[in-house]
């Protein structure tokens, strides 16, 4: 597994994963051989190839898996909200603590 906090905020509580476009995704698996965090699971013989097995093994803001992906079927959550969401986290955990 990658770290637990990402910034000092738990990484479970950060929504940065890729989510796989099914209509767009030619089951190339590239972006599971690519990533070494072992984010997506492959399952041989079943309908859907490829899942987001550990979400939270992705790395913040890291986007290299979709850079692999020739049909563009990876996508990430918007990094400016995320960042966003990161800086409240912190700053309530500053008031509370």
């Amino acid at each position: 597994m990658s770290e637990t906090t990402f910034m000092g905020v738990e990484r479970e509580k950060i929504d940065w994963k890729p989510v796989i476009d099914y209509a767009k995704c030619n089951f190339c698996m590239e972006c599971a051989k690519f990533c070494p965090h072992r984010v997506f699971e492959i399952r041989e013989n079943e309908e859907i190839k490829l899942i987001v097995k550990n979400p939270f093994n992705c790395v913040v803001f890291c986007r290299a898996c979709s850079k692999t992906c020739g049909p563009d079927a990876l996508s990430f959550p918007d990094k400016n909200e995320t960042s966003q969401m990161i800086r409240e986290i912190r700053k309530e955990a500053e008031n509370n603590g």
